[in-house]
């Protein structure tokens, strides 16, 4: 191994421990990604109503199905809300100019951002699942290699519209307004205010076809105990795709 492969490595990781350090101290962005999701569960939960089965979603309840909807919540907010705004500021204040003109190229510090929220997503999902779970009584997913998959896919897709978002967005402030144009739609394809399955059929046919839609299908059916559709898998691996290459595409870096 050479010795500049070796600094390389030394400087992603200063890097990553530099970011880690960063987000850790950020309240607004744990409380988005770690608590409002698991919050809104609870919230949810604790409404008599809720923990009824209901005929309309397939004898399941409502509890049932707002687990899926907390954790695509929790990607909404780490890769929408959360993300842009620290990358787009970086880019703003000069410090991904700066940062080309050392051996620590940009894309070390792009790729600790979409690691650390990746992770901060990956516990958020395991803290709705494990209070799902033990409060609620909810199954956890009984097809686990599928909803790994979509859950994997759907995390993507997040991070990749984020990235989206802040390659877009000149100052800090219009990828804050971008992120909260995006946010509200984003929650309703999640099914916030209406279960996915509870749509009407021509209007959960449309939703379907975004990226979150596709993962609350995917996710719905995988706790279920079925594998998710192909369709759904291949609405999500398609926005991957096509959002990380337009990321890739327009990023810049000052």
């Amino acid at each position: 191994m050479s010795t500049a492969t070796v600094h390389a490595r030394t400087a992603h990781k200063a890097v990553l421990t530099a970011e880690f350090t960063l987000f850790r101290r950020e309240a607004g962005s744990l409380i988005g990604i770690l608590l409002f999701p698991v919050g809104l569960l609870v919230i949810l939960g604790s409404i008599p109503s809720f923990r009824e089965a209901d005929d309309g979603l397939g004898g399941i309840r409502l509890v049932d199905a707002y687990v899926p909807v907390t954790v695509l919540l929790a990607m909404i907010a780490g890769g929408i809300q959360s993300m842009p705004p620290i990358i787009t500021g970086y880019r703003e204040r000069g410090v991904l100019r700066r940062m080309s003109t050392t051996p620590v190229r940009p894309s070390a510090l792009l790729s600790a951002q979409m690691g650390i929220h990746g992770a901060a997503i990956v516990v958020s999902v395991a803290l709705c699942l494990a209070v799902g779970r033990l409060a609620f009584d909810v199954a956890l997913p009984r097809q686990i290699p599928g909803y790994l998959l979509a859950l994997l896919l759907s995390v993507v897709c997040a991070l990749a519209l984020g990235a989206l978002i802040a390659s877009r967005a000149r100052t800090t402030k219009i990828s804050n307004a971008i992120g909260s144009i995006v946010f509200f739609p984003a929650m309703f394809c999640a099914g916030v205010w209406v279960p996915v399955q509870a749509m009407p059929d021509a209007l959960a046919h449309v939703v379907e076809l975004t990226p979150f839609g596709a993962a609350a299908q995917a996710m719905n059916q995988a706790m279920a105990g079925d594998w998710p559709a192909w369709s759904h898998l291949g609405v999500l691996a398609l926005w991957a795709v096509v959002l990380t290459g337009a990321a890739a595409r327009w990023f810049r870096w000052e």
